[in-house]
């Protein structure tokens, strides 16, 4: 209980009232409910299921009756997983993306190269015979500074100076996954609980590119729940400004009724992963399909709760918090 209201208090403190507002006059604007009603229920939201404003807007919580909110896995209750299951000693794995890669290297089945200020002819090694690569910034998310670039003989000195020290080789991208969308990697995220070395997947979405080289859901993206038995998407898509897509946009192959190339080996991978650092035990995993088998993208110490229980992907309004329930239970 002293967690739950340290958290709202937090939460109060460094609220942004303005967007709280805006928030309310959307919801208003959309649903013509009143204002004062909406104000009042959104601080009750955030009392009683620990939900922000942004929670109630994103996961259509004015439109739920008391049993359907009860099974929404909000931003209160992800913190408060995240706190209990990984240990801030070793979130370094995840922060620091030069790290990660270290740290999962047999996982990533791709080169890669840490720009250290001191390693040029390496890195002149590493470029010889790649036409492109993929630069980042060793901290940040959303997929913020992640470029493609050409490089030449001028190429390390720029990046040191940009900060943008992880190189990596371009991931090809299995024929499967290009069909649905080439002009970015589509990644599977998947979240896993590890505790006492007992590691289980509780759910999975399919992260998809639209016109950009990232498949961020933050950065254009568009997201869509698995079902974890067939391997199979049954809804459609849905980007961060809510317009839903049956088929992608630029090649019009149909996202409702899209089956996960290799799956059993993306479970089989992301479990083994999770067992690499057991002190850090709720897990996000990014994972592309290559031509090479299922491989790391990425992992998240702070996994988004968000992407799995979007308005257009609920059934009768029910959110994934059972889910993880059954798991916790376990």
């Amino acid at each position: 209980m002293f967690e739950k209201i340290s958290y709202l208090s937090k939460r109060i403190v460094k609220m942004n009232y303005k967007k709280f507002f805006d928030v309310i006059n959307r919801i208003h604007q959309k649903t013509n409910k009143n204002r004062v009603v909406l104000f009042f229920d959104i601080v009750y939201c955030g009392l009683r299921y620990q939900a922000g404003y942004t929670d109630y807007e994103s996961f259509a919580m004015y439109n739920l009756n008391s049993k359907q909110r009860k099974t929404i896995l909000t931003r209160g209750i992800n913190n408060h997983l995240v706190k209990k299951y990984n240990d801030p000693n070793y979130i370094h794995y995840f922060v620091n993306k030069n790290e990660f890669d270290k740290k999962f290297n047999k996982f990533l089945k791709r080169d890669w190269l840490y720009l250290d200020g001191n390693n040029e002819e390496e890195f002149n090694k590493f470029i010889k015979d790649k036409k492109e690569i993929i630069v980042k910034p060793i901290d940040g998310t959303h997929g913020d500074g992640v470029k493609k670039i050409k490089p030449n003989k001028n190429t390390y000195k720029k990046l040191i100076k940009e900060k943008l020290l992880l190189v990596e080789e371009v991931i090809q991208q299995s024929e499967e996954m290009n069909k649905l969308n080439p002009n970015s990697v589509n990644t599977v995220r998947v979240i896993t609980f590890n505790e006492n070395d007992q590691c289980t997947i509780v759910v999975a979405c399919l992260r998809i590119g639209n016109k950009k080289i990232i498949d961020n859901f933050n950065g254009g993206g568009m997201v869509v729940p698995i079902n974890l038995k067939t391997h199979k998407v049954e809804f459609p898509a849905v980007d961060k400004d809510g317009h839903v897509y049956y088929k992608h946009p630029v090649t019009k192959t149909d996202i409702v009724g899209f089956e996960i190339p290799e799956f059993k080996k993306i479970e089989k991978l992301v479990l083994e992963a999770s067992k690499q650092v057991p002190q850090v035990g709720y897990i996000g995993w990014d994972v592309a399909i290559s031509k090479k088998g299922p491989c790391l993208v990425e992992g998240n110490e702070f996994p988004s709760h968000d992407l799995f229980q979007l308005p257009p992907h609920s059934t009768d309004g029910i959110g994934i918090l059972p889910e993880f329930q059954k798991v916790l239970k376990k």
